[in-house]
């Protein structure tokens, strides 16, 4: 990406057609799209990349199948083509998983289970032909990134597929396909590709407001979060692709509310566990009481666990910790299906996350809120986007950059369906840099495509950063940090651990143990590139681990309790697959 300083002179001297505010998946998304159809674009993003919801999603990209219950089938088709685009796009970043529903209990396996995959499989299928009522073969590229169709698995399969059920005896399940990805790594691409085609990104950059002219928008007033520096980026148009954070960028003349959304925050709660706790090759369909069910899936060596829906009726955004309530609930869960007695103590990592859901002014719970994205235009020509989820960004950044198109009169096609997302590499073709496991090249080859070469080449030359971080599982390597620091605007430990790599979450005991040792190793790292002398280092140390408490990457430590409302009652998403005779002793 481009250096931070440089990308902060052309905010300053440049006028942009379109000026972008909010650096997660959706933000990311516009910039690429409106920079691919020939606009000059600027985005701004208050705190890191993906800081935000973007980072702390269930690592899904899939078709919703939950949404089967409440028969929004076209939500589900939607978001099945847009899985079939980011597989296609992006073949090292989204990548197929196979998903089971497993019989825990004694009987077959449900048939309700059975009907609700071949309707998943049909609308994807639709999904990929286009919606087109004539039948055809699909072609060679459509089916090089066709997850395979849902079948049933006999006991000894499912075990196969799960090793954590063993001891349960299932009796059967069925396998079916969606796709999984590293969140972060998918925004930072995505950004990655926008600049290629002239965008200019900056992190910490805060928009105090918007510059008006005569009512009309003509760009913003922001401040440079680590110089203190207030400028102008001036642009014709202005996108609030802020998220969760929506409703608070307005126009200052703004008078008819009913113009911007209303936001009505909800949290999920996940955590990663040891893989060797809970070993599975596959992900799994866990129930957790009352009709609802969570995810437990093999990711980066561990094994994630998610999610939970409640509302979030809180003003700090910033810092969104898992509450032990949460993570109480997991574990119950956890342990109820698959008979173990995983606790705190087990727990790599915890993170929550706050989804933009649009409210509706009805009392609905969170978790039966459509997750349909929308657009708004205010009186000012801003145009506000929020709502959707990760798997749709595409859709959402297309629906957004269409009406700047029609505004404008261009003849500017989308491209988005057709540009590739960073470039794969076979990781058995990377140099093999003494020091390096077959592991840890094949987890650089799917988070950094083809610039992995670079950093195998960076670790090459300095032997010292071809080590791990950590000892403890992850194989996330020390060069990362340095080409985090260098290439892609990273600026503090927080943002090489949590979003760069993601220790963060599977390590986080050990990067926040023993006054935060591996955190000033990744300090040190960084340094040369960030010009920190033994103070800064001192303070950037200081600075992770209250960002880690605040966060509550360890939960029971402090900042991961939330005793700031009663316990909720928890919705992990109702289950449109009902497992029969699967173990729920405890009310939801």
């Amino acid at each position: 990406m481009l250096e931070r300083s440089d990308a902060i002179g052309a905010l300053t001297e440049e006028t942009f057609d379109v000026v972008v505010v909010g650096g997660g998946v959706t933000g990311a998304g516009v910039a690429l799209d409106a920079a691919s159809r020939g606009f000059s674009v600027a985005l701004v993003e208050r705190a890191d990349y993906s800081s935000g919801t973007s980072s702390r999603s269930s690592k899904l990209v899939h078709g919703g199948l939950r949404y089967l219950a409440s028969f929004d089938l076209g939500l589900v088709r939607e978001a099945l083509l847009e899985r079939q685009i980011n597989a296609r796009l992006a073949p090292h970043l989204v990548t197929p998983l196979p998903l089971v529903v497993a019989n825990a209990g004694s009987g077959r396996p449900d048939r309700i289970t059975g009907v609700g995959l071949n309707l998943y499989d049909v609308l994807a299928v639709d999904a990929r032909r286009g919606g087109r009522r004539r039948r055809r073969q699909m072609s060679d590229d459509e089916r090089a990134w066709s997850p395979d169709r849902h079948r049933a698995l006999d006991p000894r399969e499912v075990v196969e597929h799960l090793p954590a059920l063993a001891d349960r005896n299932p009796t059967g399940g069925h396998l079916f396909y969606d796709c999984q990805t590293d969140d972060s790594r998918l925004v930072l691409t995505i950004l990655q590709e926008a600049e290629r085609f002239g965008a200019v990104c900056v992190n910490r950059v805060e928009v105090l407001g918007l510059l008006e002219r005569d009512g009309l928008a003509e760009g913003v007033e922001v401040r440079d979060r680590e110089s203190g520096a207030t400028f102008s980026i001036q642009a014709d148009n202005v996108v609030n692709a802020t998220g969760v954070w929506a409703d608070r960028l307005r126009p200052a003349e703004l008078r008819d509310e009913a113009e911007v959304p209303v936001i009505r925050p909800s949290r999920g709660t996940h955590v990663t566990l040891p893989a060797e706790k809970l070993p599975l090759r596959s992900g799994a369909i866990v129930p957790s009481g009352g009709g609802r069910f969570m995810f437990a899936l093999p990711w980066l060596g561990r094994t994630l666990v998610g999610t939970t829906d409640n509302e979030y009726d809180h003003r700090d955004l910033d810092h969104v910790p898992p509450p032990d309530e949460d993570v109480t609930y997991i574990l119950d869960g956890v342990n109820d299906f698959f008979g173990t007695s995983l606790g705190f103590d087990d727990v790599c990592g915890a993170y929550a996350g706050v989804r933009p859901l649009i409210s509706t002014g009805d009392p609905k719970r969170s978790v039966d809120i459509s997750r349909r994205a929308e657009l708004y235009e205010t009186s000012s020509g801003m145009l506000t986007i929020t709502g959707g989820k990760l798997t749709t960004w595409r859709r959402m950044a297309k629906q957004t950059v269409d009406r700047l198109v029609e505004r404008e009169g261009r003849v500017a096609p989308c491209r988005t369906d057709h540009l590739p997302l960073g470039q794969p590499v076979d990781p058995l073709r990377l140099p093999h840099v003494r020091g390096t496991s077959a592991d840890a090249r094949e987890q650089l080859a799917a988070r950094y495509g083809l610039v992995a070469r670079d950093l195998l080449a960076l670790a090459q030359e300095r032997p010292e950063l071809a080590r791990t971080v950590v000892d403890d599982g992850p194989v996330d390597l020390l060069v990362e940090v340095v080409h985090a620091a260098r290439h892609e605007q990273a600026r503090s430990v927080g943002d090489a651990l949590l979003r760069r790599t993601r220790l963060g979450l599977t390590a986080a005991r050990t990067v926040t143990a023993d006054g935060g040792r591996v955190a000033r190793e990744v300090a040190e790292a960084m340094a040369p590139e960030l010009g920190w002398d033994a103070a800064a280092i001192d303070a950037a140390v200081a600075d992770f681990l209250e960002e880690a408490r605040l966060e509550g990457l360890v939960p029971g430590g402090g900042g991961g309790a939330d005793r700031r409302s009663p316990a909720p009652a928890v919705d992990g998403g109702h289950a449109v697959l009902p497992t029969s005779g699967g173990p729920d002793r405890r009310t939801a």
